[in-house]
């Protein structure tokens, strides 16, 4: 927590214009009828909901700045560094195309295992880009 503090105070007095033009981007895994969370849907009344063989998850990407949403992706297999950095090359150029970002944004990333082995940690940096570093957690105890 002290490093998200720390992290935080040096940002405070960049400009609006800065914080304006970071992209920033994640993956999540949806689950339909999943255990982990609660679902509100509707449904006619008289219905009920079955599941055959489990539930279903799919696992997307996508990012999103100040100007709106960029690209949101299905990723499809299992990520990791050599998927992760696929995603980049096919979807984060684009979306900052179409969100006018320019070529002076700012890429944020969190603290993944594949996103800090050190082929991928080399992607932005062949590309040139910029990216705002998060602090590393500590592991909780």
């Amino acid at each position: 927590m002290t490093a998200h503090l720390e992290s935080a105070k040096r940002h405070l007095k960049d400009s609006q214009t800065m914080r304006n033009k970071i992209l920033w981007s994640d993956e999540t895994k949806m689950e339909l009828f999943g255990l982990n969370a609660k679902r509100h849907i509707w449904r006619k009344p008289g219905t009920i909901p079955t599941v055959k063989h489990g539930g279903v998850s799919i696992m997307l990407w996508g990012c999103f700045s100040a100007a709106g949403t960029g690209r949101l992706i299905r990723i499809e297999g299992k990520i990791n560094g050599a998927k992760y950095r696929e995603i980049l090359d096919e979807n984060l150029l684009q979306s900052t195309q179409d969100l006018r970002l320019g070529q002076r944004f700012t890429f944020q990333k969190d603290n993944n295992t594949k996103h800090t082995v050190n082929t991928t940690q080399e992607w932005p940096q062949d590309k040139s880009l910029n990216v705002l570093k998060r602090p590393r957690q500590s592991p909780r105890t």
